[in-house]
């Protein structure tokens, strides 16, 4: 069986930047055992898997898709980089018409790509948050007290002071994976003399899944696009992910949903061979 593969890097304007992402196209569903050793091999923070909504394109909509995401070790619910590489893909590689595709998750309903005049806008959940204490153990790995903690549906929030405090994070990485979440998200203002426009800034640690630090990470936005709307008062912000490999995020909270704009580029294509 030979099954289509492309790399993206999201959320980059250039190459070897933002987050690599594999695609993968497949006509039907594969075993999840196989999907799952896919993206282990692929060895990237995501791999997403696309198949055509073939309900919803018999019904007259051809850009209707269903879309999953993998990690190395699990799949996840939802996942924004891989998404806005699926799109590119469809878009760019593929040749699309459309000017927004309709992707079919399992967990996370259904979710929208549109073109914008910041590359692509994806159409996404917005998630809450509950303060909790700032316990021993988060200190203990992330190596840093936060000013406050918060605990969303799947991720903690760390809040620090300052983007300084965020940027020399080195977490102990079997800790981080001991507690009690998925990932944590450390977060802080941005600093107009690194960042540019970007209101704020974050970085992502979610060993549990397989990956120390994910370059830039779509989903963590969702939890956050709230948060800093809600302590700026306002809708409309520029985030800015300072992973090693960085990236640039236009957020957007509308209601119950975050709009997450960014572009992607094409890295490489291939087959592989299962």
């Amino acid at each position: 069986m030979h099954l289509p593969l492309y790399q993206v890097d999201a959320f980059a304007d250039t190459l070897f930047a933002g987050n690599p992402a594999a695609v993968c196209l497949l006509t039907d569903w594969l075993p999840d055992a196989m999907l799952q050793a896919v993206a282990l091999e692929n060895n990237l923070s995501e791999t997403a898997y696309l198949v055509p909504d073939r309900s919803a394109q018999a019904a007259g909509d051809p850009a209707a898709w269903e879309l999953r995401w993998f990690t190395p070790a699990a799949e996840v619910p939802l996942c924004g980089h891989a998404t806005l590489a699926s799109a590119h893909v469809l878009f760019e590689a593929l040749g699309l018409a459309a000017d927004r595709i309709r992707f079919r998750t399992r967990r996370s309903g259904i979710l929208t790509v549109a073109r914008s005049a910041e590359g692509l806008e994806m159409d996404f959940p917005a998630m809450s948050c509950r303060e909790q204490p700032v316990e021993p153990p988060i200190t203990a790995a992330l190596g840093s007290t936060p000013d406050a903690l918060y605990a969303g549906e799947n991720d903690w929030m760390a809040v620090f002071a300052t983007r300084r405090q965020v940027a020399g994070l080195a977490p102990d990485m079997g800790a981080v994976a001991a507690l009690p979440t998925r990932a944590v998200i450390a977060t802080a203002p941005a600093d107009p003399a690194l960042d540019g426009d970007a209101d704020f800034v974050s970085r992502m640690f979610a060993p549990a899944l397989g990956i120390s630090e994910d370059p830039v990470t779509g989903a963590a936005h969702c939890l956050l696009t709230p948060y800093w709307a809600a302590r700026l008062g306002r809708t409309g912000l520029r985030a800015r992910q300072i992973s090693a490999r960085g990236g640039r995020l236009v957020c957007t909270l509308d209601g119950e949903r975050v709009r997450l704009a960014g572009r992607a580029v094409l890295y490489l294509t291939g087959t592989i061979r299962v």
